[in-house]
Order: C-alpha cells, then structure tokens, then sequence
C-alpha cells in the first residue's frame, strides 16, 4: 500500500543556471539546423564557463549552416537569456567549434533504405508521466517550481525587477495528505542580485512571485522560506559555475515524481529516441489520463538502434486505472506508430521548436500554434476510449 501523508520535494532551474545555458545554446544549434533542412541530424553538446562558450558533438546538415550561423546563434541565446556581465557577456566571451561530421556508423542504423525503416538513433528507455495534481496533469511540486522562476524571468525581461539577475533556482516541498497535494512546507529560492540590493529587499521581490504562483491556502504561517540562503548572490551564471548540456534531467521532465530513462534531450534531433521518445510517452501517458483511464499514469517504452519499433512498452496506473494495464499498452500501440518516424511525423518534432524548451520544463507547458510543444494536446483522448471501449463500454468514443 502507497503512503498517504507525506513531504515530497522538486527543484527548477532559471534559463540563467548555467547548465540551462548550455542546454539553451544547444538547442538553438539543433533549430538552426531543422530551419535549414528537417531531415539535418544533430547532437550538439555545450560548456560554459567564465567568458567561454565550447560547442562539441556530431552534425550531418546542409553547408548553409557555417560555423558563423553557428556562433551567432549562440551568442544571440546568451543574450537574450540576459548575460552582459564582466564574467560572461554574449559579445565579448571567446567561441570554440568543436561540431564534426556524424559517424557513418551511427548513420547506417538510423537511416531508412529500401530494406528498412528509420531506426533508432540509440539504444535506450524513455518514460512518460501524467497525474491529476494540476491543470496540465503535471506533479505539483515541480510545476510550482517551474512557474515560480519563469514569473520572475519574466518580470526581469520586462525591466520590473532590475535587481535581479539571470541565475536562480527553486526548491518546493508539498505536504500530501491521502496523497493529494494540499499545502507548501517549504520553499526556497536562490536568485542572482545587484551588488546594491539588500537580502530584505531581494526577499520581498521572491516572496511576492512565491505568493502570486501558489494556490491560494498552500502559504501560511507554517511554510518556511528560505531566499538567498548563503545571503549573497552577485557572482552568478557561467562565471560562478561552469555549465553543461544535459545535466537538469530531473528538472526538465517530473521533479523526481516519475522515473527517467537517463537520456538529455537538449542538443538533439528528432531522430534521437531520448528526446522524440519520451516526449511520446508524455504524450501517451498525458491523454490517458485525460481520458479518465487512471488518476496516474506511468509509461516506459524501449528501443534498440538501428531498430525501428520499440523493443517494449510498459504501462502502470499505480492502482488508479479503470482498464487493465495489459489492454491498455495493446490499444496505445494502435492509436499511435511509435517508431522514430511514426513519433517524428506524428508529433510534427522536424521543425525548429526547441530552443524554448530549455528552460521551465519540457513538459507541463501549453501546445503552441507553430507545433511548439505538441506533445501536450489531447487529440488522443478520444481514440484511446474507443480502442478500449469494449473493455470499459462508458468509455466508448462519443
């Protein structure tokens, strides 16, 4: 039996972090490269430091994209993320290349033939998760942490908050009780500053974006806050700490709530099962719970490279579900080709829509008109019912 009562913590990162940075910068690469050719292969890994920005990673793409595109897409996300500080500025930070042409050897397994279809560009797992603890069925304490931060990147790219600056993190603990979010224990907040700001003052900005995110009743006079711990955080970014791509995992996907198959997405193409893959998962496990099959549920799916369908797919509904789980991988296998190609061409993922991913979590955000972020619709809620119609009748298609 699941525990009903208990304290479950997620952290987020602000664009600013500087492994963010990188993912961001990674990103950009990757959209530069699908802008110029959907078909283009990508994996493109970034680090920040101290007034330097280092590209490495494998590329196939048309000779348009020059390492001058290259640099100047990396300096553009620099600046807009914010970054004109003594220790790393967009313009004055030294820029290496170190992206190569992609092994012929990875190539022969993902590309299709006459023989074959596209297989995967790994071997690997990926998972997928839903649940009923917010509007966009995402776990609470990471989408609070998430909302937390983009409020105030938001409000500092707007000129609000001037003494504040790009790097942050959050940290939301919830209280659960019959295993329902009902209240905030604690939150922290460590946000990049002025040298003229005070830690009163920099605690009243953070505590009002706090205040604003929550739902109403979950801040009382028994959370805890804890802003700027250390009392100071004027040395931030990539001159505070060196950054590299893909290691926020955990923050770009549950919070810690669900499990993760360990692959990074940022910095990689479509082709690539860590990135296409888990977000079909989001999306399959996201419109079953939409579809009033379960109040959670968790998805693994497998792949093997150069293989085209994945190896398993595995469901869990933790207890919830009104379908067997057994059904309910058959019909999800139906309602969607899960095959790199089939997710790619479903989900619309060869278009250049991942540099805004980089930041506040991959998943949990809202569907956007140019297919940014079409693995959150819910145009599968339907069919999904109808595939399972014969084993729950009231969930036949309507």
């Amino acid at each position: 039996m699941s525990r009903g009562n208990y304290l479950f913590t997620s952290e987020s990162v602000s664009e600013g972090h500087p492994d963010k940075v990188c993912d961001r910068i990674s990103d950009a690469v990757v959209d530069l490269y699908l802008a110029a050719d959907p078909l283009s292969r990508v994996a493109c890994e970034t680090l920040v430091t101290t007034n330097r920005i280092v590209l490495a990673g494998e590329v196939r793409g048309p000779e348009s994209v020059t390492s001058e595109a290259i640099e100047e897409a990396a300096r553009r996300a620099v600046r807009e993320i914010g970054y004109e500080q003594k220790g790393f500025h967009w313009e004055l930070a030294e820029f290496q290349n170190y992206l190569h042409e992609q092994s012929i050897d990875i190539a022969r397994g993902v590309d299709a033939d006459t023989d074959k279809d596209e297989g995967a560009g790994d071997q690997g797992i990926m998972f997928g998760y839903a649940c009923r603890e917010t509007e966009p069925l995402m776990p609470a304490p990471i989408y609070y942490s998430h909302r937390i931060l983009h409020e105030m990147a938001k409000a500092r790219h707007a000129g609000r908050t001037p003494e504040l600056g790009p790097d942050s993190k959050s940290q939301v603990t919830l209280v659960y009780e019959d295993g329902q979010p009902v209240r905030a224990d604690s939150v922290v907040v460590s946000t990049q500053h002025d040298e003229e700001a005070s830690s009163e003052r920099v605690e009243e900005i953070v505590r009002s974006f706090i205040e604003d995110v929550m739902p109403d009743g979950w801040v009382n006079g028994g959370t805890k806050f804890y802003v700027n711990p250390t009392g100071r955080f004027v040395i931030g970014g990539p001159d505070g700490d060196t950054g590299l791509t893909g290691r926020k995992i955990i923050v770009d996907t549950y919070g810690g709530a669900a499990p993760h198959g360990g692959g990074a997405f940022s910095g990689k193409d479509p082709t690539k099962v860590d990135r296409s893959a888990a977000y079909a998962a989001r999306y399959l496990a996201k419109n079953v719970v939409a579809a009033g099959l379960a109040d959670k549920c968790t998805l693994q799916v497998s792949y093997a490279i150069g293989v085209s369908q994945p190896l398993s797919l595995y469901a869990d509904l933790h207890g919830t579900g009104k379908v067997p789980e057994d059904k309910l991988e058959h019909a999800l296998r139906k309602v969607m080709d899960l095959s790199p190609r089939g997710i790619r061409e479903h989900l619309g993922l060869s278009r250049p829509i991942y540099e805004r991913t980089a930041a506040y979590g991959h998943f949990g955000r809202q569907p956007e008109n140019d297919g940014g972020f079409s693995w959150e619709r819910l145009d599968l809620v339907e069919p999904i019912r109808g595939e399972l119609s014969q084993h729950v009748p009231s969930f036949g298609t309507r």
